[in-house]
């Protein structure tokens, strides 16, 4: 039997380099068969672990930590996180049909995700069919179910800066989601410079990357998570959590997190043009496989929630909520 020594650094190198079971086999002198025992293993063991390094907030205090990191971040108030999905390419499963192909003709399971301003996980959920879409994921998940059933203990609704309108805290989301009442995403279509409609895009966009640049350097450094996965379903669900646990630990851990995410691993802004610099993460080639939005049926939108969204416009077009340079790039 394998040292655990050996169990790990068998595991990791998989994790990091996506290498097969075949090339494994090779390097560390041990056989394809148990390989492909010692991974998942080690891998439940790393989740087993990690588990207290993913937890969504559950008190109102915990909630407002989170609502300041994307306030003095990002100039984004009464935002609570952001929501994205990703595609992680595995083998066909047997016996299912279609159901794992997605519409970039891969077979798939999906990683949904909720994330802070400090670019880690609070919330995931692993192992949805690729057929169907992130926003159908979220309508589907606990998250959204507690969220509806008022069971996450959120702040109440409070005041933008400068506003007297009491508003709801929201999470900012793509166009693949509908817009609710705790979900902001942009106003559709295009809009002409300095308008209302394209600065709060442009604000929304700037706080929501945010979980774009955590699938990115999540990826960029576990590469399995960019490679097919030549394993069953249930297997890639716990490869796909490992990574997303070591992520956090890593990325909130002091001795490791310049290691794990050195400067210029995530996006940044010229502080002269205010122009997005790519983190290094975007400049690899290998596609990562974020869940783009695709074109979407029009839906029938709650007015409270468009009102909502109204006043998160007129508040970034305010005195107050205009940020110095925004007139220039939106």
């Amino acid at each position: 039997m394998a040292s655990e020594q050996l169990r790990l650094a068998i595991t990791l190198r998989y994790l990091a380099t996506g290498d097969s079971f075949v090339s494994l086999m090779y390097l560390f002198k041990v056989s394809r068969q148990l390989i492909s025992r010692i991974v998942p293993e080690v891998c439940y063991a790393l989740i087993s672990t990690l588990k207290e390094f993913i937890k969504l907030p559950n008190t109102k205090d915990e909630w407002m930590e989170v609502e300041r990191g994307f306030n003095d971040l990002w100039n984004f108030p009464n935002c609570l996180g952001a929501i994205d999905g990703k595609h992680v390419v595995i083998q066909a499963p047997r016996n299912s049909g279609s159901d794992f192909f997605n519409y970039k003709s891969q077979f798939s399971i999906e990683l949904f995700a909720l994330v802070d301003a400090k670019y880690s996980f609070m919330y995931v959920d692993v192992g949805c069919k690729g057929r169907i879409s992130d926003g159908g994921i979220f309508s589907n998940s606990t998250l959204y179910n507690k969220l509806r059933q008022e069971q996450l203990n959120l702040p109440p609704p409070c005041n933008l800066p400068g506003r007297n309108k009491p508003m709801p805290h929201v999470i900012l989301a793509n166009d693949a989601f509908a817009l609710d009442i705790n979900v902001m995403k942009p106003y559709a279509g295009k809009h002409n410079l300095g308008s209302k409609e394209r600065v709060f895009n442009y604000c929304l966009s700037r706080a929501r990357r945010i979980v774009e640049n955590v699938f990115g350097i999540m990826s960029s450094v576990f590469r399995v998570l960019r490679k097919p996965m030549l394993l069953d379903n249930e297997k890639a669900q716990i490869i796909t959590l490992t990574c997303v646990h070591l992520h956090n630990f890593l990325i909130k851990s002091r001795t490791s997190s310049t290691l794990y995410c050195p400067n210029g691993s995530f996006d940044n802004e010229n502080l002269n043009t205010r122009e997005t610099n790519p983190g290094s993460w975007r400049l690899d080639n290998t596609p990562m496989g974020n869940l783009y939005s695709l074109p979407q049926m029009s839906r029938r939108l709650r007015s409270d929630a468009k009102e909502i969204r109204e006043e998160f416009a007129n508040y970034f077009k305010s005195d107050i909520g205009m940020l110095s340079w925004q007139e220039t790039v939106a």
